[in-house]
């Protein structure tokens, strides 16, 4: 499956309110969505249905927990973004949408790190996932080894972990849009990936390998407009902002998207992300 490009944001929804909950918008209304065929890859190869019980790392606004939820999952997310946060809960809670309250009472969505996550009386997740993809930014993965450590402490020996990368820069249209972030600072930033770099990320969290994928996730947005916000909303270009300006970071991202532009107005980068699935002791 790819995901269809994106609709074009109505007025009304694209006003802007302060700056980070536009971008945690921008998120999940645009570029959250890309990552559906890594989701659905995940799910279907380790049989999520109603005997998982999910955490997830880095859960953003919730896109991925849904889904676990609509196979019968019971999930639990975690994050530091609370404007990322605000929005998964409008979409699982209760009164969000499910339509009334107990449809689906057995979802949490909590700010802070795995630790905040402790299941009632002790109950420990079958899945830990952290799909927000390593190896495009220098040190992106640096704060995700202690946030594994701590949720191999809540999950049942065995347990599957899912971790999730750029794959290499050649099967990735979007590397060379991303290397902007590093022209526009003089810290570098971007950096192709590495082939082993989810495996070693694993084996510093003591994670055992046991199998892995890669899956089609093609960014494809409705015009330049919508791939510049949808390419901002990550945060990999915060830093370009701080040492230019928003103004020279759009424009700079603008004529990187200009060779994927096509006769339509649409936007089209095909890119290859890579999963592993580890164990824990």
């Amino acid at each position: 499956m790819t995901p269809t490009l994106v609709r074009h944001q109505s007025p009304a929804a694209s006003a802007p309110p302060a700056q980070a909950c536009a971008r945690a918008r921008d998120w999940a209304e645009i570029q959250e969505r890309m990552l559906v065929p890594l989701y659905e890859a995940v799910y279907e190869r380790l049989e999520v249905g109603p005997a998982t019980r999910l955490l997830g790392l880095g859960c953003g606004s919730g896109l991925a927990l849904l889904m676990a939820a609509a196979r019968g999952a019971r999930v639990t997310g975690v994050d530091t973004r609370p404007e990322r946060l605000a929005l998964a809960r409008e979409r699982l809670l209760p009164e969000g949408v499910w339509g009334r309250a107990g449809d689906r009472d057995d979802a949490r969505v909590l700010e802070g790190g795995p630790r905040a996550a402790a299941g009632p009386a002790g109950a420990r997740y079958d899945l830990v996932t952290a799909f927000e993809p390593v190896g495009c930014a220098a040190g992106d993965a640096d704060g995700l080894g202690p946030a594994l450590e701590a949720a191999v402490g809540l999950a049942e020996r065995g347990a599957a972990v899912v971790l999730a990368g750029w794959g290499p820069p050649e099967r990735c249209a979007t590397s060379g849009v991303l290397r902007v972030a590093t022209r526009l600072t003089d810290a570098p930033r971007w950096r192709p990936s590495l082939r082993d770099d989810l495996e070693d990320l694993a084996a510093r969290a003591g994670l055992r390998p046991d199998g892995s994928g890669r899956v089609a996730c093609p960014f494809g947005y409705a015009d330049t407009d919508s791939a510049v916000r949808g390419l901002l909303s990550t945060g990999l270009f915060d830093a370009a902002a701080r040492a230019t300006d928003q103004v020279q970071v759009e424009k700079e991202l603008t004529e990187a998207l200009h060779p994927h532009l096509r006769r339509d107005g649409t936007v089209w980068m095909p890119n290859v992300f890579r999963y592993l699935i580890a164990r824990t002791p």
